[in-house]
């Protein structure tokens, strides 16, 4: 089980993407990147993102990128720098670096809105 954590247009509600591709992963990625401003993370993780609120890492959910810069940079700087070679070990250090990625990408479209599950 997974997120699966979009930034969208807030018009369309499709999935943004930017013009290079990038090669953030999580759970599953794209040989070779994606434009797709888009991350799949476990729910391993799930413990660790109660630092951004009661609902976790759904409290970005409906917020702009802008929204949740503030957000995500806070919940980050919380968690420690244990990050496993194992993608799956749901250390605090692994959850960290899926926030960063998000962070990048809110950063890169601070109009988009995110969307997930």
């Amino acid at each position: 089980m997974s997120y699966d954590i979009r930034l969208c247009d807030p018009v369309t509600h499709e999935t943004l993407e930017v013009d290079s591709p990038h090669l953030m992963a999580g759970g599953t990625y794209a040989l070779g990147g994606t434009t797709e401003l888009w991350l799949n993370a476990t729910y391993n993780y799930a413990r660790h993102y109660h630092c951004l609120g009661e609902r976790g890492i759904r409290e970005i959910y409906g917020k702009t990128g802008a929204e949740s810069i503030p957000m995500l940079k806070a919940a980050a700087l919380r968690l420690g720098d244990d990050v496993s070679d194992d993608y799956w070990e749901a250390t605090e250090g692994n959850a960290k670096r899926a926030l960063l990625q998000l962070l990048a990408m809110a950063r890169m479209r601070p109009d988009g809105v995110w969307d997930g599950d």
